[in-house]
């Protein structure tokens, strides 16, 4: 198979993967869609917008963390090079771990930055967003007993790397093979500095705090149902945790699954937690794939580090 060949598969074969399981879901979900009272949306428009404002603050902060870390590295870039190609991540949000992601780097190799410090940059983001939702879903662990498993695997993976961060003597270790990742670690640790840590934690706390609320506001659109502010976060940030440890591209099904069972239990019937759910994702998870996909087309001239 030639290259080119391989390259169109690669691209399109995900694609397809996601068609499929979309209409898998319309198929498995069609009885509860057709129950789906859509007159909830009537008047729901002030709603969604600030929902969707929320998601955008969300991004802006992370934004903010990110040139946080590049500065860390000894790089000040001007702010709108920085957001675009931060946010030009948000294509690849549906890679497997996020990993897709990193496809950012291409942005600043041109510009001395090297990939073992980007790739710790980003796994120190990553890890910090996780224990984010792992303090957020703390709040109301209580009532997440069915999914107190997927909590505490959380806890001890994000735990067990943040030791392993700052034990491990990284610069004088030397393997013949995945020497990369070991120069990814030794440069991640430099984040774990207690200023830097401790800034981008809260940076991630009111980042994904503010996403989380944007689910309480779109859970009152549905007048049948009082869920807590508490209550919320804790599905929002349970349901990220699992979408996060399944390593499936962006956690879709998982999230999606556990976000509908928890609204559910709180009192919301299926139709209208499958609706909400939906509409949550949609001002989340796509909005920023969509975003992405922008800042990549906005930065199809700048691959080799010239000022946007």
């Amino acid at each position: 198979m030639s290259f080119d060949a391989r390259r169109f598969l690669s691209k399109w074969g995900t694609y397809a993967l996601f068609a499929v399981f979309a209409a898998w879901c319309l198929h498995a979900f069609q009885h509860d869609l057709a129950q789906i009272d859509l007159s909830t949306l009537q008047h729901a428009g002030p709603t969604i917008a600030v929902v969707g404002g929320l998601s955008l603050f969300n991004y802006f902060l992370r934004v903010v963390r990110w040139r946080i870390y590049l500065a860390k590295l000894g790089h000040r870039l001007p702010w709108g090079f920085t957001a675009l190609t931060f946010m030009s991540g948000f294509a690849f949000t549906l890679s497997p771990g996020k990993l897709g992601e990193m496809v950012r780097a291409r942005y600043y190799l041109p510009r001395g930055i090297s990939a073992s410090s980007l790739t710790g940059a980003f796994f120190v983001e990553r890890l910090l967003d996780l224990l984010a939702m792992i303090i957020l879903a703390s709040v109301v662990l209580a009532e997440l007993q069915a999914y107190r498993y997927f909590f505490w695997v959380a806890v001890a993976l994000v735990g067990g790397l943040l030791v392993m961060l700052a034990v491990v003597p990284w610069q004088r270790v030397r393997v013949p093979v995945g020497q990369g990742a070991i120069n990814m670690l030794a440069h991640a640790r430099q984040f774990l500095a207690p200023g830097v840590l401790v800034s981008g934690l809260l940076i991630g706390l009111v980042a994904w705090l503010a996403e989380a609320v944007g689910l309480k506001l779109l859970a009152d659109l549905d007048p049948t149902v009082s869920i807590q502010l508490g209550s919320a976060i804790g599905i929002y940030a349970l349901a990220i945790i699992v979408g996060a440890l399944s390593f499936l591209p962006g956690g879709l099904g998982s999230t999606e699954a556990v976000m509908t069972a928890l609204l559910v239990a709180h009192g919301m019937s299926v139709p209208q937690a499958i609706l909400t759910t939906l509409i949550c994702r949609l001002l989340t998870l796509w909005l920023a794939v969509v975003i992405g996909w922008l800042c990549v087309w906005r930065l199809r001239h700048h691959a080799t580090g010239l000022p946007v």
